[in-house]
C-alpha cells in the first residue's frame, strides 16, 4: 500500500511506493512522521501545488465496520482509479450502548430503591439533529478519520454511499410502469438488504462462500407475496430442493431452525437502522469540510463490485462507490483501525449491583508508557527473548502485556520497550491482501 508525505512544513505532498519511502528513509532525506497509517516527512522539499494530482477518499458507512478508501483518479478518465490505501473502521457503538444501559440501571436502582427522588421530565429537551451517543459516535470517528487523511494526503473530494441514483431515467428517460425497476440495477438494492439480514448465509443449511438465491419462504406459486420479509437467501441445492414446499413442509423434521426462520424473517435491521439515522449527519459533516461531496447508492457499488470482479468488504466496497470504469491495484492489504477509547474515568470496578468492588490507580502513566502506546519490545534473554511489536496494557509494577499480531504477550518489562506512537483512541492491525478466490465467492 501507499506511504503518505508530508513536507518539510507538514503539508501534504502525493503518496510514494514503499520502496521509495524506504530509500529515503535509507538516505536520510526523510523521517518517519506516524506509524500507523505510515507516514513520512521530507526534510528537503515543498508541495508544489502544479505536481499533485486529484485524490478522492471514498466512504461506505456501516453499522459496526466503516469502509474508507484514499484512491487517485487519472488525468485522462477520472473514472479510473488507482487504490492507494484500504482501511475499515471498527465502531464500538454497541459497547457505548451497553455501557449507557448500564449506568441507567445503577442509576434508577439508587434513585428508585437506596433514595427516593421525585422523577423529572421537563429538564431533558434535545437540541435539534440530536443522535444517541452510540449512533453519534460513528459520525464522530468518521469524520475524525476523514480530516486525518486530509491532513496526511491532498484530497480534492470525497465520495459517499448515501442515496440511490436513478440509472434507468439516465438511459432511457421514457422508461415507466414495471420496466422502471428492472433494468441495470434491478434487485441489487433487495439482494444487499437480504444478505446483511440473513448473514450472508444460507437460512436452511448455513452455508457460508457460495452463491446465494433469493427463495419464497412461502411459496409464489402458493400465493406468496414478494414483500421483504417473506423474501430469504438458499444456496442452490437447498432452493432446488425446496421447490414450491412452503416451508413449513420443507422443514417439518427440524422445528427449531423453521421456528428460527419464521423469527428472522420478521426481525427488523438493526443495523441497517443505525446506518439510516446517521447518514444525512455524516453527509452534513462531510460538506461542512469545504471539499466537494458526491453520494452514490449501495446497489451501484455492489453491480461495480461484481462487475469488475472485486471481492466483497468493508474498504473495497468503498473503493466501489460512485462512478467506476476500472479500478487498479485493489489487491493491497488493509488496515484495520478497532476503536478502543481513551480510557475511561471511572476508577473502580463494580459489581452487578453498582457498588465498587475494586480499585484503579489514579495516574494514566507509568514509567513514560500509558495503555494503548505502539510499542516495541526487544527482549535480550529469558523464556520471552525476541522482539514484539503491538498496543501496550500498562501494569502499576512496570511489567506490562503487549498485543500483538500472534496474541498477547505477558510480562514485559518496560526497560525493553520503545515507544513508536501515542496512543490515539485506535487500535490498529493490517489484514492480508484479498484473493480472486474472494471475489468468485462474494458474487
Amino acid at each position: 500500500m501507499a506511504v503518505l508525505v508530508l513536507d518539510k512544513r507538514k503539508k501534504p505532498l502525493m503518496p510514494c511506493s514503499e520502496k521509495r519511502a524506504r530509500l529515503l528513509l535509507e538516505r536520510g532525506r526523510a523521517v518517519v512522521h506516524r506509524m500507523r497509517p505510515f507516514t513520512i516527512r521530507l526534510k528537503d522539499r515543498t508541495v508544489e501545488e502544479s505536481a499533485l494530482q486529484p485524490i478522492q477518499i471514498k466512504i461506505d458507512p456501516g453499522s459496526k465496520t466503516t469502509g474508507v478508501t484514499v484512491i487517485r483518479e487519472d488525468d485522462a478518465d477520472p473514472e479510473h482509479q488507482q487504490v492507494l490505501m484500504l482501511m475499515e473502521i471498527e465502531h464500538r457503538g454497541q459497547h457505548i450502548k451497553d455501557a449507557l444501559t448500564q449506568r441507567r440501571a445503577f442509576r434508577r436502582r439508587r434513585r428508585g430503591q437506596l433514595r427516593h427522588r421525585a422523577p423529572r421530565f421537563h429538564n431533558r429537551t434535545r437540541p435539534s439533529g440530536w443522535l444517541a451517543p452510540s449512533l453519534q459516535h460513528r459520525v464522530d470517528t468518521t469524520m475524525a478519520w476523514v480530516n486525518r487523511l486530509c491532513r496526511l494526503a491532498p484530497v480534492t473530494g470525497i465520495i459517499m454511499e448515501r442515496v440511490r441514483f436513478d440509472m434507468q431515467t439516465m438511459e432511457n428517460p421514457e422508461i415507466s410502469g414495471v420496466e422502471y425497476q428492472q433494468g441495470t440495477l434491478h434487485g441489487y438494492e433487495v439482494r444487499e438488504y437480504l444478505l446483511e439480514k440473513w448473514q450472508r448465509c444460507c437460512a436452511y443449511c448455513g452455508a457460508r462462500n457460495v452463491p446465494l438465491e433469493i427463495d419464497h419462504i412461502h411459496p409464489q406459486s402458493r400465493g406468496g407475496s414478494d414483500r421483504v420479509s417473506n423474501l430469504t437467501l438458499a444456496c442452490r441445492d437447498c432452493n432446488q430442493a425446496k421447490g414450491n414446499q412452503p416451508v413449513e413442509v420443507f422443514l417439518a423434521d427440524d422445528p427449531k431452525r423453521l421456528q428460527r426462520i419464521k423469527a428472522q424473517a420478521k426481525a427488523p435491521l438493526k443495523d441497517a437502522a443505525a446506518v439510516n439515522s446517521t447518514r444525512w449527519a455524516l453527509f452534513r459533516q462531510l460538506q461542512a469540510t469545504g471539499l466537494p461531496v458526491i453520494t452514490s447508492s449501495g446497489g451501484r457499488t455492489k453491480y461495480n463490485r461484481q462487475r469488475l470482479g472485486i471481492p466483497k468488504t468493508h474498504a473495497l466496497d468503498a473503493a466501489c462507490v460512485g462512478p467506476v470504469t476500472a479500478i487498479t491495484h485493489w489487491n493491497v492489504p488493509t488496515l484495520t483501525v478497532r476503536a478502543t477509547g481513551r480510557g475511561s474515568y471511572q476508577r473502580t470496578r463494580l459489581n452487578r449491583f453498582g457498588f465498587p468492588r475494586g480499585y484503579l490507580m489514579r495516574q494514566k502513566q507509568v514509567k513514560g508508557f500509558q495503555t494503548g502506546d505502539l510499542v516495541q519490545a526487544n527482549v535480550p534473554t529469558g523464556k520471552k527473548a525476541g522482539t514484539y511489536q503491538g498496543r501496550v496494557a500498562i501494569r502499576a509494577t512496570g511489567s506490562f502485556n503487549i498485543q500483538t499480531r500472534e496474541g498477547v504477550v505477558q510480562g514485559i518489562s518496560h526497560r525493553h520497550c520503545r515507544l513508536l506512537q501515542r496512543a490515539d483512541g485506535y487500535g490498529y492491525a493490517l489484514q492480508p491482501k484479498p484473493t480472486q478466490e474472494d471475489a468468485t465467492r462474494a458474487a
